[in-house]
């Protein structure tokens, strides 16, 4: 089951690069709880509750608000129902074009092969820099 878990992780990623959001949606359960790092600036909706929460709070916003935003994963550290993915965020914040080059961590929840909780741990100071720069 957990090697089956650590490759929906990858396959999420692989949808992350190609900038795929539907493929990306379709590997979390409809009802996916997912938190933004405290202080981070898309946390002023935490928890974010359900794909469509997902999709308009964090991927509409990241599309949007942000020149080449790559989320590029180094490690992936499978612990069964949870898999952990360190790596980093790069792009730029298009209102302030100032460049972002943030390590992160990630811990995915997966239940019945659909990811069903999302925690983001990452460098907020930068963030905050960036964004209001």
């Amino acid at each position: 089951m957990s090697s089956s878990n650590l490759e929906i992780i990858k396959d999420l990623y692989a949808a992350f690069s190609r900038g795929d959001g539907p493929a990306a949606l379709s590997l979390m359960d409809p009802n996916i709880v997912w938190n933004e790092a405290e202080n981070f600036p898309y946390a002023d909706h935490n928890p974010y509750i359900g794909s469509a929460a997902v999709a308009e709070g964090i991927f509409f916003r990241l599309a949007t608000e942000w020149d080449n935003f790559q989320v590029i994963p180094a490690e992936f550290h499978d612990a069964g129902e949870t898999v952990v993915v360190t790596g980093r965020y790069n792009g730029a914040f298009k209102a302030t074009k100032t460049p972002l080059n943030s390590q992160f961590a990630h811990f995915w929840r997966l239940r019945n092969s659909k990811v069903t909780e999302f925690q983001q741990y990452t460098d907020t100071a930068q963030a905050a820099r960036v964004t209001q720069a």
